[in-house]
């Protein structure tokens, strides 16, 4: 197989998907009446032109007869008054005037016999016609049914779809949600038992040296307070002896 037949082949081929899927039964069911319906116009109007043409030839029969009597009388008058020359060339008319006539008569019976076959087609389109529209509605309700069907069953698959997702979606913020819970019941353990001091708190470096300061200078007073304590024991005088009855009074 050739390059350019591959590529008319896919081109092709590609052209019948897109038209398929582009094309709604509805609608052809809908154009093929159409064309039907079209095609009985025109029988129509090919028998209107049938009755026409009949009707001009029978006139133009009706006026050669006419002609054919008309003659025929002239010739007997001629003959009746002794001119038969006059009888003879009436007669010669006559005689064309007939051949004429005759010579239409193969013309009418050709339009009877088309004007026959017309009729039997426009019957036999006319029941083709509303066999075709019976079936054509019933097909057309069958695919609005099955349309419906489908479109309810992928709806229904949209909503199972985005019932999962909803499901997903609701089981993460669960398993977040706890997540979050246990962290939080985790810091208040830990605080609780001292490990952590003022966790997320707004204490900065400042803060934390003031503390320090604060912490070491009452350290300081203790243990001054202490050292006093002592120097105060140690400088204290001894304990004088209880006065007595006085010296050499005895």
């Amino acid at each position: 197989m050739g390059v350019y037949q591959r590529a008319h082949d896919i081109i092709q081929a590609k052209t019948n998907k897109a038209l398929d899927k582009a094309e709604k039964p509805d609608e052809m069911l809908d154009l093929s009446y159409q064309k039907m319906l079209e095609q009985i116009t025109q029988v129509r109007r090919s028998l209107v032109d049938i009755a026409a043409s009949k009707k001009q030839i029978e006139l133009q029969e009706d006026q050669l007869q006419h002609s054919i009597d008309h003659l025929t009388d002239q010739a007997k008058s001629a003959l009746g008054a002794g001119r038969e020359d006059l009888a003879r060339e009436a007669l010669n008319r006559k005689a064309t005037a007939q051949a004429q006539l005759d010579a239409m008569e193969p013309q009418d019976q050709q339009l009877v016999e088309e004007e026959g076959k017309l009729t039997s087609t426009l019957d036999a389109l006319q029941k083709r016609v509303n066999a075709f529209r019976t079936q054509k509605e019933t097909m057309k309700a069958q695919y609005t049914a099955a349309k419906a069907t489908t479109e309810v069953n992928e709806s229904v698959a949209g909503i199972s779809k985005s019932v999962n997702d909803s499901g997903a979606a609701l089981q993460r913020a669960q398993d977040k949600i706890a997540n979050m819970q246990a962290r939080s019941g985790a810091m208040d353990e830990l605080l609780e038992s001292g490990v952590l001091e003022d966790v997320g708190g707004s204490t900065d470096d400042i803060q934390k040296e003031l503390d320090e300061v604060g912490a070491k200078a009452e350290v300081d007073r203790e243990l001054a307070a202490m050292k006093a304590g002592l120097d105060a024991g140690a400088r204290a005088p001894e304990a004088l002896p209880a006065a007595g009855p006085a010296d050499g009074a005895g």
